[in-house]
């Protein structure tokens, strides 16, 4: 079951009042959407948008619930095409969905045997399985480096060019046994899973991930109504700097008024019940 992280955070800062609007820009399995159509009742809309089309097809579409698959780069373009006005509220939770991770088959996780896609739409002609087999070994080891902050990104890169020359790399499981052998043993058993860079490094690139958080923040601003609140979930360090940077040049410039001093992360009771949302934080801030 998906469980939306940082819940009740995430009502609190977005604060919807009956018959307001709000978008989610990556509904996922509508966990925060539903939490915010309890409280805007009766009219109040949210507009929940998703990338990939199969988590849209999940979800039922109501009077109160409108759902659109695009990309969340799109925002401004989606919001006219749909006559969404007098947005209250925009919230970007910016982690992968259970489902993902679960059920997609498409390389997101590395505990299972998948082959590598690692894309959110379909349509999307790039794959992890291209970036492997075809991209030079000084691109790879730049976005294992940029995108993953991996330590061994040079040697990585080398091993993976040295091991396509042989077979074509396919499948989760080859990038372990290329992992396993060039990560020194030690660096294998900490905190975090020795292959958690990698995997992220290469879901960044084949989703252009940073690129499109760039392109709907400030859009996203010129959405919102003065007085709506933008509530961004992110999940790493990458995410979570471009975050910070944009809200902290928007509050110069008097904009936006930060509404987190410092980012807000889950209790020890929700990473119990969510180990998934340790790495959570969230930012918020309202328009001027």
């Amino acid at each position: 079951m998906h469980i939306p992280v940082l819940q009740k955070e995430v009502i609190k800062y977005l604060d919807p009042k009956p018959n307001e609007n709000f978008i989610d820009c990556t509904v996922g399995e509508a966990g925060h959407s539903l939490a915010i159509l309890e409280n805007n009742v009766p009219k109040g809309k949210v507009l929940g948008i998703d990338w990939d089309k199969n988590q849209i097809s999940k979800l039922k579409q109501t009077e109160r619930l409108i759902l659109i698959s695009d990309n969340f780069s799109n925002l401004k373009e989606i919001v006219k095409k749909e006559k969404f006005n007098s947005v209250s509220g925009i919230l970007l939770d910016l982690g992968m969905s259970s489902g993902h991770l679960e059920e997609s088959g498409r390389g997101f996780s590395f505990l299972k045997k998948e082959p590598l896609d690692m894309r959110y739409d379909l349509e999307n002609p790039l794959t992890a399985e291209k970036i492997l087999n075809y991209w030079s070994e000084s691109e790879i080891e730049r976005i294992l480096k940029e995108y993953g902050e991996e330590k061994f990104s040079r040697q990585i890169a080398r091993e993976i060019v040295e091991q396509r020359k042989f077979r074509p790399i396919k499948n989760t499981v080859q990038i372990i046994e290329i992992l396993k052998k060039v990560i020194p043993f030690k660096y294998q058993h900490q905190r975090i899973h020795f292959a958690t860079r990698t995997f992220q490094a290469l879901r960044i690139a084949v989703n252009s991930e940073l690129n499109n958080l760039k392109q709907v923040l400030p859009q996203a601003v010129e959405i919102l109504s003065p007085g709506g609140r933008l509530v961004v979930i992110s999940f790493h360090s990458l995410e979570d700097r471009i975050v910070k940077n944009f809200l902290k040049e928007r509050s110069e410039t008097e904009e936006l008024k930060i509404l987190t001093k410092k980012p807000i992360g889950p209790g020890q009771k929700e990473i119990k019940i969510n180990p998934r949302s340790r790495s959570a934080k969230l930012r918020a801030a309202i328009k001027s």
